[in-house]
């Protein structure tokens, strides 16, 4: 059981990236980009081929996120500057994408089980910090690397985002997501910063893909199916959980949903009724609950809060006539 709790949190920190790129596309751009389902495969891809052929994990990893953003880029050229539908647009690219990434690849997948990877070179560095939490915590996972590495990778990214969707141009992002019009009347360049938005999301959910492929030890030309459902699924239990107010809190939002998610998906599998393939069906019903119930809580609350009015209203009444 205890395993399953880390195995989730590991995952669900390392998907977070990917949340983050999905809530750049999905929510500031109000974008539905369906490139994340090739370019998470695509940092993968990345990643996998230049480690086995010698490179630095850490320099894979880069090199992952930086072709996720000329991907987020193109789409944002066929979007912005070749007029085409932004769903149309997100699934030509996708499409696309399987064809690179295996071209990359070389095959259909890459296996790293043999290979230096990030998080292996990870636990060597920190296999001092695991001897001493292990001696006060007896119930741990095989290394606390993952999860520490993660924790601060992932908080170095909220914050970086955070200060970015602050800045001039960052505000200028959410405006064109917010609306469009409005900020094609200050002369800004909406087609620039739609090209910029998208390519930062892949970046993110490529840099996502790259850590997945070192975390489980492959690459497969597949892993990316379903990958913009997750990212939903992430975004919308955050949001309903922690709330969006600001952007502070909704960067939060996105990785708290991340991780919930992970926990939702492991504990379905504890019975079972379920089988591996049914993780897309469980991720299904998770972003329909998520998307359902707030809502009709939210209908239950304006329904007391019309009755509380009318009430109101009705006692007011009565003292003017008395």
């Amino acid at each position: 059981m205890l395993t399953a709790v880390y195995g989730s949190l590991e995952a669900g920190l390392i998907y977070a990236i990917m949340a983050l790129g999905v809530y750049l596309s999905f929510r500031i751009l109000d974008f539905p980009d369906l490139t994340v389902d090739g370019s998470f495969v695509t940092g993968a891809a990345v990643a996998a081929v230049m480690i086995v052929d010698g490179a630095h994990p850490v320099m894979a990893t880069i090199a992952g996120m930086i072709v996720g953003f000329l991907a987020g880029i193109l789409t944002g050229i066929l979007h912005s500057y070749g007029k085409i539908n932004p769903l149309l647009s997100g699934i030509l690219m996708m499409i696309a994408l399987y064809s690179i990434n295996l071209r990359i690849m070389g095959k259909s997948n890459v296996s790293l089980l043999q290979e230096e990877t990030l998080f292996s070179k990870l636990a060597d560095a920190l296999a001092p910090i695991d001897q001493a939490v292990k001696s006060v915590i007896s119930f741990s996972p095989t290394t606390w690397s993952v999860i520490i590495s993660m924790v601060l990778l992932v908080a170095f990214l909220k914050l970086i985002l955070d200060y970015f969707l602050k800045t001039e141009i960052g505000l200028a992002i959410r405006a064109v997501g917010d609306n469009e019009e409005m900020i094609k009347s200050f002369s800004a360049n909406t087609n620039f910063l739609k090209v910029l938005g998208l390519g930062l999301s892949n970046g993110l959910v490529a840099l996502s893909g790259a850590l997945v492929a070192q975390y489980n030890g492959f690459s497969d030309a597949n892993m990316g199916i379903g990958m913009i459902v997750i990212g939903l699924a992430s975004v919308i239990i955050g949001e309903a959980i922690v709330g969006s107010k600001t952007i502070v809190r909704a960067t939060l939002a996105v990785i708290i949903g991340a991780v919930i998610y992970r926990f939702i998906v492991a504990f379905a599998f504890r019975f079972n009724f379920f089988e591996t393939g049914d993780i897309k069906l469980i991720t299904a019903c998770i972003v329909i609950l998520a998307l359902i119930i707030p809502r009709y809580f939210e209908k239950r609350r304006e329904k007391k809060r019309k009755l509380a009015r009318k009430r109101g209203e009705q006692v007011a009444s009565a003292k003017t006539h008395s």
